[in-house]
């Protein structure tokens, strides 16, 4: 049987008397690639919120590789392997880059099973990031704020990575190296979360495709099988 991830199942979820995730159960599968789609305001940053820990479920479960961790707190689900870049990057900009890496730095857990992300290897994957290591991360563009914040989300030495718009407000150009380097994180076995608005760069890497509608699962299906339904896609994503 293959091992789940990141599992959601019936959370409900609120933002004080405002009822934003109903009965949401999804399952990102070890090694894979789960897209998560939606109108604006369907849920898709709360299920982020909820995984990390930084809104709790009001009711259902959240597991991270079997491990129930849904009344653990942010720093809990942390050092169990999940880290997030979150929607608008929150880079801290009043430190350098290498500042912004090192605050985020944390050994793998005894679960992984990743070669460990260290400053190196991070500076290898976005040499950018490197040439600007000592510049503070408020004078970077936003390309390379976005490839800051995914970089302080590795150098965490994750295991399951949820990523929310990572292409938000990026030229063209920037978004293709962005999604060039969530498919090498792919690759590389990390179990991944895509939240995006662009359905077609989603379906370009995600095993797996969740929709959200209106705070509940409405889809749960592959990027295959949505090519080929235009009518769904409207109705849930109006596009297409």
């Amino acid at each position: 049987m293959a091992t789940s991830a990141l599992r959601l199942e019936n959370v409900d979820a609120f933002y004080g008397d405002s009822h934003v995730l109903q009965n949401v159960s999804f399952e990102l599968g070890e090694a894979r690639m789960l897209g998560l789609l939606g109108r604006n305001g369907a849920g898709k940053s709360t299920c982020m919120n909820v995984g990390m820990g930084l809104l709790a479920a009001r009711r259902g479960a959240v597991t991270v590789f079997g491990e129930d961790v849904t009344k653990l707190s942010p720093e809990l689900i942390a050092a169990r392997g999940v880290a997030l870049v979150p929607q608008g990057r929150r880079i801290f900009r009043s430190l350098t880059v290498r500042e912004n890496l090192l605050v985020a730095g944390r050994k793998p857990g005894s679960g992984s099973k990743h070669a460990p992300w260290t400053m190196d290897t991070v500076f290898a994957m976005f040499p950018r990031l490197k040439e600007r290591a000592s510049q503070m991360a408020a004078h970077l563009s936003g390309g390379e704020q976005q490839m800051l914040a995914i970089g302080r989300a590795l150098m965490g030495n994750p295991r399951v990575l949820l990523m929310d718009e990572p292409s938000e407000g990026l030229a063209p150009q920037i978004v293709a190296e962005v999604m060039a380097t969530i498919r090498k994180l792919k690759e590389s076995g990390l179990s991944i979360v895509l939240v995006e608005q662009n359905p077609n760069l989603v379906f370009d890497v995600a095993d797996d495709i969740v929709i959200l509608n209106t705070g509940g699962v409405a889809v749960v299906s592959t990027p295959a099988a949505l090519r080929q339904d235009d009518a769904l896609l409207r109705l849930h994503l109006g596009v297409f």
